[in-house]
């Protein structure tokens, strides 16, 4: 096993940890909830097993749902990004993504935080839709999915620099 294996490992349970106690207790003004759990799948290795991401993402869903108790929603969400994320690849990077080294925690350049934007777009946007199943709170679901995703984008992209690697 490679050290690849045990950081994704690490990252899971952290990221997981850090979701259950510290980000589902916050919720500013009653409707902005962050999610930087999404990380995991946003960093993962470009070339990394696609079947091992989609099983992974399954289990940080779940786990989540259990959580939270809020009945599978979390887990759609999470296997929604884990399978458009190759397609999200193609449009923030180019066709040929899958040949240049994409390392995401490096210097924040336009295509590496439009991969995150969509990213947590795709997440919060099949979250809310589920989470209020309703079409009149169409507007109330907009708001909440750009309100929510601005202060995760925040999130995710601090904790990105605070585990960003020191180049020496």
């Amino acid at each position: 096993m490679n050290s690849s294996l045990f950081f994704n490992i690490f990252r899971f349970f952290i990221l997981l940890t850090i979701q259950v106690i510290v980000f589902n207790n916050i919720n500013l003004f009653g409707f902005i909830s962050p999610f930087p759990y999404v990380l995991f799948i946003i960093l993962y290795p470009v070339n990394g097993n696609k079947s091992g991401l989609l099983v992974t993402s399954f289990l940080l869903g779940l786990i989540l749902d259990m959580f939270s108790n809020s009945g599978g929603i979390h887990t759609t969400a999470c296997l929604t990004l884990a399978y458009f994320r190759p397609a999200v690849f193609k449009f923030a990077f180019g066709v040929s993504y899958e040949y240049q080294t994409i390392k995401l925690n490096d210097v924040l350049t336009p295509e590496r935080f439009s991969f995150i934007l969509v990213s947590v777009l795709i997440h919060h946007l099949v979250l809310f839709i589920l989470e209020a199943f309703e079409f009149n709170l169409f507007w109330d679901i907009l708001l909440r999915t750009l309100l929510s995703s601005i202060l995760t984008i925040i999130i995710c992209i601090v904790i990105i620099y605070l585990i960003k690697p020191n180049k020496r």
